[in-house]
């Protein structure tokens, strides 16, 4: 058999497998729609944040704490539903993801203190976690072709969540106040999540994973690196961009009321912001595509650290909405490319587990960014230096992505000085 037609013969395979399949195109769209209602959790907290301050009686680092507590509930529950997927398939995350937003949310609106709201934003984050990470590795799975395409647009629901939900929860609260808003929130999400979970019950077939591992193998191959180095190295990269992107996304909303904008002008921002970030990250998949999931992760970076340095020196109205809209558009597909990168050169059978590891490291650098974030502001009276410290991580997201991706490039180099020696 030609090398042709062994191409021809495994493209064959793979559609019956059901990889670039016009069932996989109806997957990523019940995929994105599930990912915006899960990842609910990640969101209305920000929008509450202000409210909670003065409700609760605490300062802003503390009133910080549930949106720190929602981000790590959401980073471990990553890793158990991503391992979750690996063995068992999507529906169980996705089911136990909505029992668990159900019962956070309906029991946070009875809170009566900051601690008790936000040991219960850990549950709510364990449970928006379905709508993130296993969406991601399951997704993956079912494109070969468009695969960063593919990947960018379930990462996009985390972002439609942020663009459509911070303005109903902000409009609810105003109406209702937040604690309806919460009890209406926990009866909406199952009454979504399950249904649409079902649908996703299809698995691939056997022969699809063998064709992708003997991709991987050989991808590593190039890289020269073992897959629990390049593990690692994905790991600490995402905890330093997240702690870079957090400043903006955790906290414009109080920096909006700060300098007297209102907290709905700061609401505004963030929808517009994150709704920017939808179109960068499926912009950024397009061309992934072309040019490689590395150096688009290396051009996202860059620019994010551009959109970072602009916020410290300008904090007018107008240009927030600007800076704030160039930032979505910069950042939005940063995180995306680590979960293509993983499929690209890992295991595909460890795709759950593997890319839950890297986005909980993501989502670890968006708690802890937000949360010390908070306590510069309360130790300066400023967010300056809070954008300043972002910028630095941001730094060192840059130094490790580019050494990643050059370093093939390097190892040739040497080898051709070598043959030439």
């Amino acid at each position: 058999m030609t090398g042709l037609e062994k191409q021809m013969e495994s493209g064959r395979d793979a559609e019956s497998a059901g990889v670039d399949s016009r069932y996989s195109w109806l997957r990523l769209v019940l995929t994105v729609i599930l990912g915006t209602v899960a990842c609910v959790g990640n969101w209305s907290v920000v929008v509450v944040l202000p409210t909670l301050q003065v409700e609760f009686d605490t300062l802003r680092g503390g009133a910080s704490l549930p949106y720190t507590a929602t981000m790590l509930g959401f980073a471990f529950g990553g890793v158990i539903m991503g391992r979750l997927a690996d063995k068992v398939g999507i529906v169980v995350p996705v089911m136990l993801g909505a029992l668990l937003l159900s019962i956070g949310y309906i029991s946070a609106a009875y809170t009566s203190t900051i601690w008790q709201f936000a040991a219960l934003s850990v549950i709510i984050g364990l449970g928006s976690a379905a709508g993130f990470s296993p969406l991601i590795s399951d997704l993956s799975h079912w494109f070969r072709k468009r695969r960063a395409l593919a990947v960018t647009f379930a990462a996009s629901g985390s972002y439609l969540a942020g663009t459509v939900w911070p303005l109903i929860v902000e409009h609810s609260q105003t109406l209702y106040g937040w604690r309806s808003t919460h009890i209406a929130i926990g009866i909406f999400a199952p009454l979504v999540m399950v249904p649409i979970g079902l649908l996703l019950r299809k698995r691939l077939q056997t022969a699809a994973y063998a064709e992708a591992e003997e991709a991987t193998i050989a991808a590593r191959g190039e890289l020269g690196l073992k897959p629990n180095v390049l593990q690692a190295v994905l790991v600490v990269a995402g905890f330093a961009c997240c702690m870079a992107m957090s400043m903006p996304q955790v906290h414009l909303v109080a920096y909006c009321g700060d300098l007297g904008y209102g907290v709905a002008v700061g609401t505004q921002i963030v929808s517009l912001m994150l709704g920017l970030g939808v179109v960068s990250r499926l912009a950024s998949g397009v061309v992934a595509d072309r040019i490689g999931a590395g150096p688009m992760l290396i051009i996202g970076s860059s620019m994010q650290a551009a959109a970072l340095l602009l916020y410290l020196f300008f904090d007018s109205k107008s240009s927030l909405y600007l800076i704030s809209g160039l930032f979505g558009l910069f950042q939005g597909g940063i995180v995306p490319m680590y979960a293509v990168i993983i499929r690209q050169f890992l295991p595909p059978r460890e795709a759950g587990i593997r890319i839950s590891l890297v986005l909980m490291a993501t989502v670890l650098g968006m708690a802890c960014g937000g949360l010390a974030a908070g306590y510069i502001f309360d130790a300066t009276g400023s967010y300056r230096l809070a954008f300043l410290h972002g910028f630095l991580w941001n730094l060192v997201n840059l130094s490790l992505v580019s050494w990643l991706i050059f370093l093939p490039r390097l190892r040739q180099w040497k080898r051709g000085d070598a043959a030439r020696a």
